[in-house]
């Protein structure tokens, strides 16, 4: 996965979810719960990739960047509960899955 609207689309099959722009700024796509209104994953670009801000949690967070370079401390959160997706074409598919998977869990 290295595609924004493939990122998007994922995110949407997930049950209860839908997209939002709160910034005003295309840049910025947020996916939310439509049960609860928050959100598990930020998705913009940055540095001429895609990123995608997830929750996780703090057992799992330290394993995610180390296994993957991609996986790298949340841009703009807080870095004990987030990691960044850099869709790089590094991280495969299903990893990338799971982590959304994850953050969707934690924040329903």
């Amino acid at each position: 996965m290295t595609d924004r609207k493939e990122a998007i689309a994922y995110c949407l099959t997930l049950k209860g979810a839908y997209e939002d722009y709160p910034f005003h700024d295309p840049n910025w796509c947020v996916i939310r719960h439509k049960s609860n209104h928050k959100v598990f994953a930020w998705i913009f670009n940055r540095n001429g990739h895609v990123w995608i801000n997830v929750k996780c949690d703090p057992q799992w967070r330290d394993l995610w960047r180390e296994t993957f370079p991609s996986v790298v401390p949340a841009y703009h959160l807080n870095k004990k509960h987030w990691n960044s997706i850099i869709l790089d074409g590094t991280v495969p598919k299903k990893e990338i899955e799971r982590m959304i998977m994850e953050s969707y869990d934690l924040t329903e």
